[in-house]
């Protein structure tokens, strides 16, 4: 396979794909996360009902998301809505750390449950859509056969693949939950900078977040004792994420104004791959705030997130939300904290940071314009 073949199949699949997911996950899982929040501070109930049924689609938005971008029929797209349901839903049950049940659901036999979820979704959807594809359009009985095809194969996918993708997230969710537990510090610089850079990447943070701390990690982090830790981590990730976007903001304000301010802050770091590429010392800056908020957070004010909203840093505010979210009974210190963890730290420390690397040399005048 020639190097630009299997570029174009990792921006295909590891890119294009995962970013749809992301807007899956966004138009359900994260959305209803954020009518729910809005619920349990107003007291609107419809909000919560709505904030049901969102989160219940999750499978469904995944596999009618990515099934779109990769090109699908509408027969094959619309078919692998029950595809990412059916993998978002399966796994494996876990009893000693080995598979004990292979391919279930919830509820079904005894030990600890773990559902592939988003992760389980993404692999099974790309292969039942490739597929379906393949039959698709191509016979008179087109509304039965693609259909029939899509499904028998995304079933296939998920009973080999979910079992597998729980196996790998569950040792994962545990060494991250763990290690933070006991390492809030190194654990809080090494999550935080990592999922910062990921966030500006063209890859999805989100769903990366998504897949690593889902219902079923945070399950098993309780079950272990170190669900505290697993929070945390969460907590890291958005500071880490926000150091980007805010970093970003306010390191090129001179470039940008407050239009990059707010298509920066607001919208995504990732505007500034381009200029990444150009010149790597400019992501010096955000990826310094980001180790330094980062254990503060961890540490200091121990912010707590987890899922989908660990991944989207100030995008929408999501990031911010998820942390209200995921605290109990939220005090003063988590309000200061997230201020300045997702805020003003990020834009301070950055600007500081960029100013000194601009009087180097390191930076120079538009490096950064958008």
């Amino acid at each position: 396979m020639g190097e630009s073949k299997f570029k174009a199949l990792m921006k295909r699949y590891f890119i294009d794909a995962m970013g749809a997911m992301a807007l899956g996950l966004f138009a359900s899982l994260l959305i209803g996360t954020i009518f729910g929040t809005v619920s349990k501070y107003t007291g609107l109930e419809f909000l919560n009902t709505i904030a049901g049924y969102a989160k219940a689609a999750t499978g469904m938005a995944i596999g009618v998301a990515i099934a779109s971008r990769l090109g699908a029929d509408p027969l094959v797209v619309f078919s692998c809505a029950a595809v990412g349901a059916m993998s978002n839903a399966m796994g494996a049950i876990m009893d000693g750390g080995a598979i004990t049940g292979w391919a279930v659901t919830a509820a079904t036999g005894e030990g600890v449950f773990y559902a592939a979820g988003p992760a389980g979704a993404f692999f099974a959807v790309i292969i039942a859509s490739e597929i379906g594809k393949l039959v698709s359009k191509k016979t008179k009985v087109d509304i039965l056969v693609t259909p029939v095809v899509t499904l028998l194969v995304g079933f296939l996918a998920s009973w080999a693949l979910c079992p597998i993708v729980s196996y790998l997230m569950y040792y994962l969710g545990i060494f991250i939950s763990t290690a933070t537990t006991f390492q809030p510090l190194p654990m809080g610089i090494l999550v935080s900078v990592v999922m910062g850079v990921i966030l500006t990447l063209p890859i999805s943070s989100a769903a990366i977040c998504a897949m690593i701390f889902s219902a079923s990690a945070f399950e098993v982090a309780l079950a272990n004792g170190t669900s505290e830790g697993f929070l945390l981590a969460g907590g890291a990730c958005v500071a880490g994420c926000c150091a980007q976007m805010v970093g970003f903001a306010a390191s090129s304000f001179r470039e940008n104004g407050w239009g990059g301010v707010i298509s920066q802050g607001i919208g995504t770091s990732m505007l500034q791959m381009g200029n990444i590429c150009k010149n790597p010392r400019i992501w010096i800056p955000p990826t310094l705030a980001a180790a330094i908020t980062g254990p503060i957070s961890t540490m200091i004010f121990k912010l707590k997130c987890q899922g989908v909203s660990a991944g989207m840093g100030t995008c929408g505010l999501v990031g911010p939300i998820g942390v209200i979210d995921a605290t109990e009974n939220p005090d003063a210190m988590m309000w200061i904290g997230l201020l300045l963890v997702c805020i003003v730290l990020p834009a301070i420390l950055s600007l500081v940071f960029s100013e000194i690397l601009r009087k180097i040399g390191w930076i120079k005048e538009n490096d950064m314009k958008l």
